[in-house]
């Protein structure tokens, strides 16, 4: 991947709504194609601690 350029996530199949991700002066930034204004930017690690806590299921607590 090259910096700003924008990769479509392999999960979003041919539909037009899906996640982006790009690098940006070593950081990874994420967006929704539908929403490209709103831009989730993280480092490497940071962002790799969040997947793997949601893999782990760390974030599925009900109220």
């Amino acid at each position: 991947m090259t910096d700003t350029e924008w990769q479509k996530s392999s999960f979003s199949g041919n539909v037009e709504n899906c996640v982006e991700v790009r690098t940006v002066a070593g950081a990874v930034e994420l967006r929704e194609s539908d929403e490209g204004d709103i831009i989730l930017r993280a480092a490497p690690a940071v962002l790799a601690a969040l997947l793997s806590g949601i893999k782990a299921g760390e974030f599925d607590h009900r109220a």
